[in-house]
């Protein structure tokens, strides 16, 4: 049974955490921590072999916090659920052994896809026959499948409506980001919603003009 240490601010996001990794079996979760000297407090009592840690704490960056465990020889492998983006902060997590990133919000198959890769990973034992096993291993680990968007959803549509969004800082009508992607307003105005649905854009009625309001979107930077 591989032990789980949940480390999130949010109380509630932490009940959300540790019920979703009690659900995937293999795991169980053994205890969950609000912030950095608590996450310290129950590694001192608990064993422990992973780490779900949110990187933004109330007293200190998760990366502190693990860079912290490393120096004391503290070895559970780490996965980041947070909503930090910064690439840069991505690859120092890599570096301080964190395994893989699960983007906020998620769902429960999201998370147990991202678990159950890591549970393959782990239980890898052995002497590798060649450099193929060793890729085999690592892929269990590095290279998760993506989500599947919605049906009638492409992944380069999706892309493109996005990076349209995050470029207009006073936010797009579906009817503007259809003329920008090459899209219809209905098609453009599904991936809108779907964003919105992520928890990654937010919208509001556009008042101003004869007839009816238009909804205005606006990407959602991340805070978190």
């Amino acid at each position: 049974m591989i032990k789980v240490l949940v480390v999130e601010d949010d109380p509630v996001a932490a009940d959300a955490h540790a019920l979703y990794a009690g659900r995937v079996e293999g795991f169980t979760v053994v205890a969950v921590a609000h912030s950095r000297a608590a996450a310290v407090r129950a590694l001192e009592r608990c064993e422990v072999d992973l780490i779900l840690l949110d990187l933004y704490l109330p007293d200190g960056h998760g990366l502190q916090l693990l860079r912290a465990l490393r120096a004391a020889g503290h070895a559970a492998d780490v996965i980041a659920v947070t909503s930090a983006r910064d690439l840069g902060i991505v690859r120092e997590g890599v570096s301080l052994g964190v395994v893989q990133y699960v983007l906020k919000p998620f769902t429960f198959a999201t998370l147990r896809d991202r678990l159950s890769r890591y549970a393959e990973f782990r239980a890898a034992a052995g002497e590798a026959s060649g450099q193929e096993e060793v890729d085999r291993a690592l892929a269990a680990l590095r290279a998760p499948q993506p989500a599947a968007l919605p049906k009638g959803l492409s992944a380069p549509t999706l892309q493109a409506v996005t990076r349209t969004l995050r470029e207009a800082p006073g936010g797009v009508t579906a009817s503007e980001a259809g003329a920008a992607v090459g899209i219809s307003r209905i098609t453009a105005r599904r991936y809108l919603e779907h964003l919105v649905g992520e928890g990654r854009a937010g919208r509001s009625p556009q008042y101003g003009q004869i007839g009816r309001p238009e909804l205005q979107y606006r990407w959602i930077p991340s805070t978190r």
